[in-house]
């Protein structure tokens, strides 16, 4: 009789599972469409129940939008697994000829019940991505983070001014790029990727807008907190992230992480100082992206506070 009471005690106390997150298509049927699925060695299963599983939501960029940023404050949450390392796996035609089972094997192990994220900045403004990425997942949802277009420009340029630097390498300056026989230089490649409406057009092509979800990079950067309550609600997470997890940091001068009683703060090549620009060609800048932006405005159906 008391082996029978144990037994049942025993059974009543295992841990139960918590079953993994509803989704149009599961991830066997993902790897079998693709076909790339062989036995279960492919799923990456660890002995203790967590396994490698493909995102279920993807940041998409932009560069130099806060990506980073945001993936470091959506990974506070309890219920998110992500990628540490850029994947680049559906714009690097290279990554993308391993196929799915690759893609698969760059994913963190997790739980059954976990969102796994990856961020690639790279995706939005890449043309083969959108339909890549809708071949995956046609009900995956995608985040992307946008600042002022002439702001990511500045971004844009300083991070790879940098790179030089540390290589001690030459870099012309930014006015080198922005002009061209006295006139802006509409082919220098950071003002394209400031065109949000061109690239964005492009994925809703194949995703409706209901499954973009846009962080306003310049709130995040002033007040990170209501930006991830928005990204909660989003990706149907419950409410874990708090304010208190988030202090500002007056040496770096932006916001820093507090988690679990520890510390920390973005890379130092973050939030790097711009490069001082004249104001007439700033002018310019403000100017060529006013109708572009306003296009843009119109296509998602709110404003953004930019010039």
């Amino acid at each position: 009789m008391a082996a029978l009471l144990l037994g049942a005690v025993l059974l009543v106390a295992q841990p139960q599972l918590v079953p993994s997150r509803p989704a149009e298509l599961g991830q066997q049927e993902l790897l079998r469409k693709a076909g790339t699925l062989q036995d279960d060695v492919r799923y990456g299963a660890a002995p203790n129940g967590s396994a490698q599983q493909l995102p279920q939501t993807i940041i998409i960029g932009v560069r130099k939008g806060g990506t980073r940023a945001l993936l470091e404050m959506l990974s506070l949450h309890p219920d998110v697994a992500a990628a540490e390392n850029e994947v680049h796996f559906f714009d690097w035609e290279e990554h993308y000829g391993h196929g799915l089972g690759w893609y698969l094997s760059q994913m963190p192990f997790s739980w059954p019940h976990q969102l796994t994220v990856e961020k690639t900045p790279a995706y939005f403004t890449s043309p083969k991505v959108p339909e890549r990425v809708h071949s995956m997942n046609p009900s995956i949802r995608l985040l992307l983070i946008l600042r002022d277009p002439s702001e990511r420009v500045l971004s844009d340029y300083t991070q790879v001014f940098y790179n030089h630097m540390q290589k001690r390498k030459p870099y012309p300056s930014i006015e080198e790029f922005l002009v061209r026989d006295g006139r802006l230089n509409v082919d220098y490649k950071a003002l394209n990727r400031s065109l949000y409406h061109v690239h964005m057009q492009n994925w809703l092509r194949f995703f409706p807008l209901r499954h973009i979800h846009i962080v306003d990079g310049d709130r995040l950067i002033r007040d990170p907190f209501p930006e991830i309550q928005k990204v909660e609600r989003f990706l149907k997470l419950s409410p874990q992230i708090n304010a208190s997890n988030f202090y500002f940091n007056k040496t770096k001068g932006f916001y820093c992480l507090r988690d679990s009683g520890r510390d920390r703060c973005l890379h130092e090549s973050k939030g790097r100082a711009h490069p001082q620009v004249d104001p007439k060609l700033l002018n310019k800048l403000h100017e060529y992206f006013h109708e572009p932006n306003k296009k843009f405005f119109e296509l998602v159906g709110r404003t953004f506070d930019w010039h």
